[in-house]
């Protein structure tokens, strides 16, 4: 058995504790917001963040994660930059498939974090390890910019 703390909740499950995070997540406590994509850590499609630094699921063995906390999509919501960052994404219609978009989220969130007024050197930099198969790259430097500036102006 193993205790793992995902958006505030403690859920202990019985898992090996080399079963990747990814598929406790989606298989186990059925939060499947976080997605598949290759299973390598090379799409992003599988973000999530680990005491708030975003990090790969898919390769992420459940024995490293630790005693850290486990954000997913589905608890973005309640936070202020997650929140900030989905609503960008929705009133600039980022989303086409929309299969990458919660890893991407996930990505945007801790960047504008770490970084609340960043430039698109350091949007690319941050984004670089998310791939979209739409190409909806732009809209979504786009989405960082404005959720960065509705932020700044909500703590202004």
């Amino acid at each position: 058995m193993v205790t793992l703390t995902i958006n505030g909740e403690d859920h202990e499950l019985d898992v090996p504790e080399q079963m990747p995070l990814l598929w406790a997540l989606r298989d186990v406590v059925k939060l499947t917001g976080t997605k598949y994509g290759c299973g390598r850590g090379l799409c992003g499609a599988c973000t999530v963040h680990l005491d708030g630094q975003p990090t790969r699921s898919c390769i992420t063995p459940i024995s490293a994660v630790g005693q850290r906390e486990i954000t997913t999509i589905e608890a973005l919501a309640d936070d202020p930059t997650g929140a900030g960052v989905q609503q960008a994404w929705r009133e600039l219609d980022v989303v086409q498939c929309g299969y990458c978009q919660s890893g991407q989220i996930m990505s945007a969130t801790a960047l504008l974090r770490d970084n609340p007024a960043p430039d698109d050197a350091a949007i690319d930099g941050a984004m670089s390890g998310n791939l979209c198969r739409c190409a909806t790259y732009v809209r979504i430097r786009a989405a960082i910019h404005a959720a960065a500036e509705a932020l700044g102006q909500e703590v202004s």
